[in-house]
Order: structure tokens, then sequence, then C-alpha cells
């Protein structure tokens, strides 16, 4: 008789925790979620609280475990990204909240720097850009703003670190000060062409590198669960990997060209292109994809940063929906979006434009508007900017796409997905998992511990729930000529 060996994935996303107890199938056979609380304090700028986000992950592991049949056997985590969490090394408190990837607050000292001369440097370096979204000038806008706090982090007091970091240290009651090297890769701290902290970089940021927690592969014997301090578990924690990777692990995009799109509070496309490094000119990002102890896969990025949150905007903002579902039957109402073109920049724009400043935007508005053209430019909207991103991608890599795997929560509205297949002329394929973050954290740790024997084990997991295919001569219609057109418009507003 087999003795069962499941995985518990935890994902501490950005709105909240998921916790999934994951079988040798890789079928999810529990789960567990807890919301934690937004913080907005002023116009562009979002914060959590680092101990509400541990309580959330307690709260999702206890109902994941309560409602599995076995117990897990390891531990995988996964995390937003590119959010900067300072903590004190003994208590494990935070002084101060957590600084949001989404935040814009250091938009000026990314303009300061860019006028220095740094910009080259940080490209050269890291394959990332000088902009709000990583997580260096977060830091470096504490160091700023609070000298005695930044004195204590020199002293050793507090420790510096991704979510990633936070919650590995509270799992082992502060034993483990560790990041994973595609966390590290999204800090601007990090030289992901040589696989180390950049004593450069640290200079710049004025971050003590001292403070950054050890970097270790994505999968690995990396720490262990203290049971005083996580629900009495004493387990290995065989997997760590930020968010975009661990999705694009768990689609099981293990060859060079193979892409995935994670829709959620913003979009996230990334394509495998092997153990060589990728730059873009164009405003892709270049990032480690995982590395699973014998060296670095590299992924080209497009980091888009408003598409569900877009979304939720029409639900509580305009109040135009009362549930985020029914953005899909109300778009569906009319055959396409009477001329209206949304710019979704609500947060300022990532890839490919990169413009902190711009502002969302909505143009072609007539009396004949309604509700549902607004909710259909939102979909098509979301399909354009995901077609900007791979349209790059196959420009830059030289890489064809013949078909990009999809998941998140809007992955379930079926008519974005055709909107997205026929703007890219190119199969979308939905997978019967839809938690495919959480599912890769669960593959990073199992490979570890010996849950799965290797990669083909892995991809015989994946079965694909739904494929969408691409309606001819869609995608020259001239719609994201418009669109291309609205983008301008909104560049530079604030």
């Amino acid at each position: 008789m087999l003795i069962p060996m499941p995985v518990l994935a935890i994902d501490a996303g950005t709105t909240g925790v998921t916790a999934l107890v994951v079988d040798e199938s890789g079928s999810v056979i529990s789960r567990g979620y807890s919301e934690f609380a937004q913080g907005f304090p002023r116009p562009g700028w979002v914060e959590h609280e680092p101990a509400n986000i541990w309580v959330a992950v307690q709260v999702a592991a206890r109902a994941a475990l309560e409602d599995s049949p076995s117990a897990p056997t390891c531990i995988g985590i996964t995390n937003q990204r590119e959010t900067a969490v300072i903590w004190d090394r003994r208590s494990l408190s935070a002084p101060r909240p957590a600084i949001v990837w989404q935040d814009r607050r250091t938009t000026d000292i990314c303009t300061r720097l860019r006028e220095d001369g740094h910009e080259d440097l940080v490209r050269r370096t890291t394959g990332l850009r000088l902009d709000p979204y990583f997580t260096a000038t977060k830091y470096m806008w504490v160091a700023q703003q609070n000298p005695q706090l930044w004195q204590q982090v020199r002293d050793g007091k507090f420790a510096l670190g991704t979510i990633d970091s936070y919650v590995v240290a509270r799992l082992t009651g502060g034993r483990s000060h560790i990041t994973d090297v595609t966390n590290a890769s999204r800090t601007l701290l990090y030289n992901t062409f040589e696989g180390a902290w950049s004593d450069e970089l640290c200079e710049l940021f004025d971050v003590p590198i001292d403070a950054l927690p050890e970097v270790v592969p994505s999968s690995g014997q990396l720490a262990r669960t203290d049971p005083d301090a996580f629900l009495g578990l004493d387990l290995p924690i065989g997997g760590i990997a930020g968010d975009q990777q661990a999705a694009l692990f768990g689609q099981v995009c293990f060859e060079p060209g193979s892409s995935k799109c994670t829709y959620g509070t913003g979009s996230f496309v990334l394509v495998n292109t092997g153990d060589a490094p990728v730059t873009s000119d164009a405003g892709l990002l270049t990032t480690v994809a995982w590395d699973l102890g014998n060296g670095p896969v590299f992924a080209l990025e497009g980091s888009i940063f408003v598409t569900g949150s877009a979304v939720q905007w029409l639900r509580d903002g305009l109040q135009i929906i009362q549930t985020s579902a029914e953005v899909e039957s109300l778009a569906a109402s009319v055959p396409d979006s009477g001329g209206v073109v949304f710019v979704p920049a609500l947060t300022g724009l990532g890839a490919p434009d990169w413009d902190p400043t711009a502002r969302g935007t909505i143009v072609g508005i007539t009396r004949g508007t309604t509700r549902a053209h607004l909710a259909r430019a939102a979909l098509e909207a979301i399909a354009f900017e995901v077609r900007d991103v791979v349209d790059i991608m196959c420009a830059e890599a030289a890489l064809d796409v013949p078909a990009l795997s999809v998941d998140g929560g809007a992955s379930v509205n079926n008519l974005l997905c055709q909107i997205q297949a026929d703007q890219l002329d190119a199969v979308v394929r939905r997978p019967q998992v839809p938690d495919t973050t959480a599912l890769g954290a669960a593959f990073f740790a199992g490979l570890a511990t010996g849950v799965w024997a290797g990669m083909d084990e892995l991809s015989a997991t994946w079965q694909e729930e739904r494929r969408f295919t691409p309606t001819g001569g869609v995608r020259d219609n001239g719609d994201h000529d418009r669109w291309r057109d609205a983008v301008r418009r909104s560049l530079g507003w604030d």
C-alpha cells in the first residue's frame, strides 16, 4: 500500500493567503483561504501589516489541514513579489507596514536616479529597470524618511526581505533568514547574471547587504518549520518562488518558448527562455524563472499592473456591477465596445510602456455608451495589454508562442479568453487546476522531498480544462491600433 505524500502549498498573495493540500497526482484535495486588510494611507500608496499576513497564513493553512485526509510531508511557499518588509530578528514583529509592489511613492526617487545616470547599471546588473514596482527604492525611501529605524537595520536589530523571507522567518520561529533566487531577482539588489547580491547596487540604494537574506534555490532542503511557531508542524520547507515564476512552473512550462499568463490583480506574462537570459530593449524584464539546484532557468516577463483590479474598480468604484463575475455576462450582452477604449492605468503603466505618471483613460464615449460597453472595453483592455507584451516577446526572444496557458481568477471568464485568443491569433489553454501559483510551489517542494521523481512526472499531471481557438481576421481589424492610440493619450498625465 502506497503511503500518501501530500504537499502543503502556501500562496501569500496581494489580497489574501491561499493554502492548498496537493496529492501526488497534482490534484487539490483541500484548501483554505483568508483575506487580510489593504492599507491606502495616501493616493498611490499601498501598505500591508505583516502581522496580518502571518495571521492569514495560519488561518488558511489550518483550514486546509483540517479538511485533508492525510498530513502533509513538506511545505512549498509562493508569494506576492517585490513587497518590502522589515522585521525584528528576535520578536519577528514589524516596526512599520510593508510597502507593497503596487505602491508608487518612490516615483521621484526613480526619476532622480535615472537623471543621475543609474538606469544603465540597473538594467545591466538586474535585467530590470528603475521603477517604483521593485523593492530597493522602497527601502531607500524608508532610509530617507526614518534614519533612526534604518540605523537599527544597519546595527542588525531588524532584517530586510520580501514576503517569502518574512513568512519563512515566522514558520521557523526566526531561525531562517532566506529568500529564493526568483524573489531576489526582483529586488534591484541582485545580480541576475552572476547570481549574488550586488555590492554596487546595495551601495546605490543604501541597503546594508548583511540585512538581506541568504539566497537559496527554488527547490531543495531549504528550512524546517518550528512546531511551536506553526500549528505544531515539524516539516521541511522544500520550495520557495515568487508567484509568477511559481505559476510558470505550475503550468509545466519547462521548455524554452512555453509561456503563461496569470490574470490576477495585474496580469503577468512569462515565457521560458531556457538557461540563457534574454535582455529586452522594449520594456520587458529579464528574470530568473527557477533554480532547482543545478543552475538558473530564465524567463522574459511582461508585468501589467492593472487588469483584474480594473474589474474591481467597475464593481467598487463605478458600481456598474455587483460582483466581479457579472462582468462577463454584461460584456457579452453587446457585440463590441461601441468604440469605447479603456486604458486601465489606475496605478500607472507597466510593460511595455513603463510610465508611473500615466492615468486611467476612457475615450470614445457617446450618448449611446452603456455600462455594458464599459464592461466590454475593460475585458478588451486586458487582452490588448497582454497582446502588447506577447508580441514583443516573440520579436525579442525570437520565439514562437503558438499557445498561451492561462490561470488566475479572471481566467474563468470565457469571453476574456476568447478575446485573448483572437488578439494573439493563438490558442489559449486553461488548465483543470486554476490555482497554478500554489501548485507550482507544491511542485518545487515535492521535487525536493521525493513526492515527484522529476519533470516528466510533473508534466503528466497537467490536464486541459478548455481551449479557445482564434477567430480569423480579428487580430488585424484595427481595434488594437485604436488601443495604442488611447495608451499614448494616457501617458504623462500626472
